[in-house]
């Protein structure tokens, strides 16, 4: 397992009631799942419409089961964004 930083922006830090917390898991599938069972509700749906960097890399289509997290690591949480 890594341990690394969740960090929660815009309607997923409200969601989430922090703006960062940390992360004990192997893949970003499972600091989700974490995630999720820490924050019940309304984090729930706003993870659906999100899209993550690892490390400062984009996610993009990956599978997130397929995405391994590095010990020290940062999982940014971003929700769409108005403007421009």
């Amino acid at each position: 397992m890594a341990k690394g930083t969740v960090r929660y922006w815009a309607a997923a830090k409200a969601a989430a009631g922090v703006a960062e917390e940390p992360y004990d898991a192997v893949t970003l599938a499972e600091a989700l799942d974490a995630a999720r069972e820490r924050h019940p509700g309304e984090l729930t749906r706003v993870l659906r419409r999100c899209s993550f960097l690892i490390d400062g890399d984009p996610v993009g289509t990956r599978g997130h089961e397929t995405v391994r997290l590095a010990e020290g690591g940062t999982v940014e949480v971003l929700p769409p964004f108005a403007g421009g």
